[in-house]
């Protein structure tokens, strides 16, 4: 079940990459932007709580596909770039089995725990 998974992310992972291609933005700036979804870590500097919401925030691929369709019915390219990275950078998360936070920690993920051998 865990490289169904795995595909499926890498397919989505595609999928953003082809919405950020669409825009009128050079590639550069995909490869500029695509970690900066990872700022929601900062969170758990205060603690796991607050970490764990900043991080799913940031890594919610609900989100990206709202802030992507906004940006489509308001002809904004700049919600567009940002849903597709956001979007896409969750699914490459997801796909290395970085998943959504649980506020134990943050390596307790909805995926399971990062790291342990399953």
């Amino acid at each position: 079940m865990k490289r169904i998974i795995q595909l499926e992310e890498i397919a989505m992972l595609g999928l953003g990459i082809y919405l950020f291609g669409l825009l009128p933005y050079p590639w550069w700036l995909f490869l500029a932007l695509f970690f900066v979804p990872d700022i929601g870590m900062i969170g758990y500097l205060v603690n796991n709580n607050i970490g764990a919401t900043t991080y799913n925030i940031f890594h919610h691929k609900g989100l990206a596909i709202i802030i992507y369709l906004l940006g489509v019915y308001l002809s904004n390219t700049i919600l567009q770039l940002s849903g597709s990275i956001l979007f896409a950078h969750a699914a490459f998360d997801r796909a290395l089995g970085y998943g959504l936070k649980l506020e134990k920690g943050f390596k307790f993920t909805h995926l399971g725990e990062i790291g342990k051998k399953n």
